[in-house]
Order: C-alpha cells, then sequence, then structure tokens
C-alpha cells in the first residue's frame, strides 16, 4: 500500500506551484504601492496570469493552473482583511484596488486560459 514515485512527485509539484501563489500573494500586497503606483500592482498582477498560464501549460492540468491563482487568492485577501487594532495591509488606494481586484479577476482569467489548453492537449491526445 505504497505511494508511486511518480504521484508524490506530482502531489510535490502541486504543492510547490500552491506555495509559489502563496508566496506571489505575500510578497505583493507589501510591494503593490511602490513607486510607479499603479503600474506595479499591475506588473505584479501579470506575473500571477503568467504564471497560472505557465502552469497550466507546462504541466498540461487544469489544476496545474488553478493551484497559483488559489494560493494568491487566499494570502492576498486575508492580508487585505482588517486587523483588531485597525491596521490594514492592502489599502483602499487605486494601487490597491487594482492589485486585490485586478488581480482576481487576473487569477480567474489565467485559470481559465489553463483550462483551455488542458483542454486542447487532451483533444489532441485523442
Amino acid at each position: 500500500m505504497g505511494t508511486s514515485p511518480r504521484a508524490l512527485m506530482t502531489g510535490l509539484g502541486y504543492l510547490a506551484l500552491f506555495v509559489l501563489g502563496v508566496v506571489q500573494g505575500l510578497i505583493g500586497s507589501f510591494q503593490y504601492g511602490r513607486s510607479p503606483a499603479p503600474l506595479i500592482a499591475i506588473l505584479l498582477i501579470l506575473i500571477l496570469f503568467a504564471t497560472c498560464v505557465l502552469a497550466g501549460w507546462g504541466l498540461r492540468t487544469y489544476g496545474a493552473g488553478i493551484l497559483p491563482a488559489l494560493g494568491w487568492l487566499i494570502a492576498s485577501f486575508i492580508l487585505a482583511m482588517p486587523r483588531p487594532n485597525g491596521s490594514v495591509v492592502i489599502e483602499a488606494s487605486s494601487a490597491g484596488e487594482w492589485y486585490l481586484y485586478g488581480g482576481a479577476l487576473t487569477a480567474a482569467a489565467g485559470a481559465a486560459v489553463s483550462f483551455f489548453t488542458w483542454i486542447r492537449a487532451r483533444s489532441r491526445a485523442s
């Protein structure tokens, strides 16, 4: 009743993609407001989109494209919630809104593109 090495490597790969999304969310949540303010936020969400698309394309699975997006969403939205002492990491500025809402839409778009890449790869294999 052992786990095959291939299944273990696949699981570790998916875990690494999720952690990559969490790290992108953590870094982006603290760096989105750098000068030039909205452009850095847009650059960060474009990097997230590229991560989702390239992960889905590289591994040719839908899960590989959605896991970085899921990790980013969890990290970013947890950091966007106000703390009991009143402080907030992602503020309601134009850069913060670009980063948070644009990033959520970009994560969904990246996951969708990876899904269509997965479908296309499966149809070619048939």
